[in-house]
């Protein structure tokens, strides 16, 4: 049992679920009986029910029957916006995917009316499937900030540097002169983090890369980048700059804790050995990687060398969904395969990366993806009481491989109720239908 930190306020709140999975370093992986002491917006107290409900009678219970409670889930990638973009490009690949649809459509209408209904909609979906923080390197990061804002969810926001003239930026100056005033405005935000978002080893000038490390360096702020994507993207570096893109980002000064690495389907021994030297994070995004034919990500030798490592679901255009539990389903049968070893990535080990893994790779862990006394009331409870999650033996078993998004039936961040029982308490479902409807008349006939 975790008690409270002494001077600690009353707990004002007890939630009481049939299983709590608190994916902490002690104890049990899953513990039954428990309840979760809240205390204006944090964790007071984790221990037996019935302690907890003798130490604060007073305290407001909420009842959570047949549920598993555990940390929110840490979308750790993906590109919100593009939400709207759903289904109007799949079964390509990778390249054609971007240059033939995905960046013409981008220059026709992104603006901040569309990264404002795409995050919108991008956030209920996540809401509903336990997501409580979210990574997202995409166009006018100012406007998803404040719709992050309004939905009551975390973010880290990946300013876009690219080496052409988009919607947001005329290049790479004008991107980093925003950057910068974004960090600015965020600097003691507790819900919006600000990161640098290079896209792609490929797509930024050395020059600017460089300068992307070093005023990370300085300022002490991520950089998330898609990286070593596909084999394609590692051929044209070795024929360009005579290295795979891992040693130009070291010959940049990038390569450091600080950098969230994404993808990573194309790893070598050395590309490993770096990664493993400069303890680079990872963002997994098995489904979007299947989708686009891009290559396995090696989970497991990641895992084994030591490296943290988050989930991601990548944008709605290139994935279809933004479910989290769907990502580590995934995520925990594709790594078996692909080390051809069934105990690669246990259920336990999906959950953690899905949940602690993302605040570690996010730099948040000293206050999310825990359920531990002190910690931020950032939670998701998820009904294991229907009849495809029957019978329960280990609840994490029926997470990992069992129940959907339906499953998921409470959310609070900040111990506030942002989804309560399967319905949303800060966004407008219908108002976010009609939007969308919108947007694909106007892309549809276009």
């Amino acid at each position: 049992m975790t008690t409270a930190p002494a001077g600690s306020p009353r707990a004002d709140t007890l939630l009481c679920p049939e299983w709590v999975l608190p994916m902490t370093d002690d104890g049990p992986f899953c513990q039954r009986g428990w309840a979760v002491a809240l205390a204006e917006g944090n964790i007071a107290a984790l221990g037996p029910a019935d302690a907890l409900k003798a130490r604060w009678p007073q305290a407001t219970r909420v009842s959570l029957p047949k549920q598993a409670l555990l940390p929110g889930f840490v979308n750790a990638h993906g590109h919100a916006a593009m939400s709207l973009f759903r289904g109007f490009a799949d079964d390509m690949p990778l390249g054609p995917w971007l240059e033939d649809r995905i960046w013409p459509l981008e220059g026709r209408y992104v603006s901040p009316e569309f990264v404002a209904d795409g995050t919108a909609l991008a956030a209920a979906e996540m809401l509903r499937g336990g997501t409580t923080t979210f990574s997202d390197m995409y166009f006018f990061p100012e406007v998803a900030a404040s719709v992050a804002l309004r939905a009551g969810l975390r973010a880290q926001l990946c300013c876009p540097l690219i080496q052409f003239p988009t919607a947001w930026a005329s290049g790479p100056e004008e991107g980093f002169r925003k950057t910068l005033e974004l960090r600015d405005q965020y600097r003691d935000h507790d819900r919006i983090q600000v990161a640098f978002g290079p896209h792609s080893s490929y797509a930024l000038s050395p020059e600017h890369m460089a300068r992307v490390a070093t005023l990370a360096e300085e300022l002490d702020l991520p950089v998330q980048i898609h990286l070593q994507e596909t084999a394609a993207e590692v051929e044209e570096a070795l024929k360009t700059h005579g290295e795979r893109p891992i040693a130009s980002l070291e010959r940049y000064g990038l390569l450091s804790p600080r950098l969230q690495a994404v993808h990573l389907t194309q790893v070598s021994d050395a590309d490993l050995d770096r990664l493993q030297r400069f303890n680079v994070a990872v963002v997994h995004c098995p489904q979007s990687n299947l989708k686009l034919a891009s290559g396995f990500a090696p989970v497991a030798r990641f895992l084994k060398a030591g490296l943290r490592v988050a989930l991601g679901t990548d944008g709605a255009a290139s994935n279809n969904a933004l479910s989290m539990l769907r990502e580590l389903q995934v995520a925990a049968l594709l790594a078996k395969a692909v080390a051809q070893d069934a105990t690669a990535l246990p259920a336990q080990a999906a959950l953690r990366m899905a949940t602690r893994g993302g605040a570690e790779v996010l730099g948040l862990d000293h206050r999310l993806g825990r359920l531990e006394a002190g910690y931020e009331a950032d939670l998701v409870a998820i009904s294991l009481g229907g009849l495809e999650a029957q019978p329960v033996y280990h609840p994490e078993a029926q997470l990992a491989y069992s129940v959907g998004d339906a499953a998921v039936r409470h959310c609070w961040v900040g111990g506030k109720a942002v989804l309560k029982d399967g319905a949303l308490t800060t966004l407008d479902p219908d108002a976010l239908t009609r939007s969308a409807a919108r947007w694909q008349h106007r892309m549809g006939a276009a």
